[in-house]
């Protein structure tokens, strides 16, 4: 299979694209390490409160103190 010769104007577009592409990424990773930050902050929220909830209930008679 014969080798295809590109452009040295071709070759800056594939390499902008790419740089384009890595931008992209590099801004969705940003953000998922965001909401993991949240999710980590909520689910910490969410256990305190159920642990504070469980304090506070008798379960023998479903009653709270």
């Amino acid at each position: 299979m014969p080798s295809r010769k590109y452009t040295k104007g071709q070759l800056e577009q594939v390499v902008h694209t790419q740089l384009d592409n890595l931008n992209a990424i590099h801004d969705i990773i940003r953000i998922m390490k965001l909401q993991n930050e949240l999710i980590k902050s909520v689910n910490k929220k969410l256990k305190d409160e159920a642990l504070d909830f469980k304090k506070r209930v008798n379960y023998g008679t479903g009653k709270f103190e």
